[in-house]
């Protein structure tokens, strides 16, 4: 086995990723990659001290032919599905097609409630040609059917994730050179995350000074309610720009035992999903429930500042009792 192998199997077995390994030996992740992918080898300060960090002879790193010696402990090799290149890409080619209609589901539901705003600010106007109870029902109707398509669009995407449970759902290992490869897609796509995260989070920004400079300058409640819609409009194209750019960049992750995959962070991810899978549907259903019974919209948004808040809080809270639980 080539000393490359060597570094990544016994890296795997310790379940540390090659940020892990790096910062123990005070290199860069770049080096550690280097010296898996075989494009470079390290010196011999790094092979004895890769020995002591492994608990190895020096002779089993540097010897091709030696084999593994006895004082590893073979309880850590368990065998784990391998991930090739073609696997690699299908799934994060799957994540980006997932997230791409999540990103239109969830534009559908944040844009359904338009049609009924954009109905009640016509039939306050002069010469309307609708009532406004007649401008409520017809804006009902078509907010529940866009609701419904936008639920539809959302559940159809776990015909998908069937196909890829050895990822998801389970620990893997990629197949040899596949990480250095990944790892350059991702550092060229981290770019491209930054920035529409940061496009994304001005427009969240912006969004709401329309409304609060229209509500010092006019009374009129037609108005007022087309700069809600500006607001709502603005914001959910932010979030159609986030969702997939986040979810590709978490795919990278996945693959690669970074972030919030990293081996010393899952069990907190976890946590995060089973917590958020409960919250954010709550939080959904308050705002919705308060919006429609007091139609103070441009004052229920503040629901989704305060969730955000909350949502870190309660994190924070389920952290320290599990960790105080061990």
């Amino acid at each position: 086995m080539k000393l490359a192998d060597k570094i990544i199997r016994l890296r795997k077995q310790f379940g540390w990723s090659q940020e892990d390994l790096a910062e123990k030996l005070s290199v860069s992740r770049q080096s550690v990659s280097k010296w898996e992918s075989a494009s470079s080898i390290p010196d011999l300060n790094k092979i004895i001290r890769l020995s002591e960090i492994f608990s190895v002879p020096t002779d089993y790193l540097l010897k091709d032919e030696v084999e593994l010696p006895s004082g590893i402990v073979e309880d850590r090799d368990v065998q784990v599905p391998k991930v090739n290149l073609n696997e690699a890409r299908a799934y994060l080619a799957a994540k980006e097609k997932i997230a791409g209609i999540i990103a239109a589901a969830a534009l559908i539901l944040i844009y359904s409630v338009l049609p009924l705003f954009l109905l009640l600010a016509y039939s306050e106007t002069d010469g309307a040609l609708i009532s406004s109870d007649m401008a409520a029902g017809v804006g009902l109707v078509t907010l529940f059917l866009m609701v419904i398509i936008g639920v539809m669009a959302a559940i159809s995407t776990l015909k998908y994730k069937r196909n890829f449970e050895k990822i998801e759902e389970s620990e893997f290992e990629l197949d040899y050179g596949v990480e250095s490869i990944l790892d350059e897609q991702a550092e060229d796509y981290r770019h491209v995350f930054v920035f529409r995260l940061a496009v994304s989070v001005g427009m969240f920004i912006f969004a709401v000074l329309p409304l609060i400079v229209s509500s010092f300058l006019t009374d009129l409640e037609w108005i007022l309610i087309l700069m809600l819609c500006l607001m709502i409009a603005i914001a959910g194209a932010g979030v159609y720009i986030l969702v997939p750019s986040a979810s590709k960049h978490g795919a990278y992750n996945r693959l690669l035992a970074r972030g919030d995959y990293a081996p010393s962070r899952r069990a907190e991810t976890k946590l995060a999903e089973k917590i958020g899978a409960i919250y954010w549907p709550l939080m959904v259903a308050i705002y919705l429930g308060w919006s429609f019974l007091t139609m103070d919209w441009h004052i229920t948004w503040i629901v989704w500042p305060i969730a955000g808040v909350s949502f870190a809080a309660i994190m924070g809270l389920a952290g320290l009792f599990a960790g105080g639980k061990k």
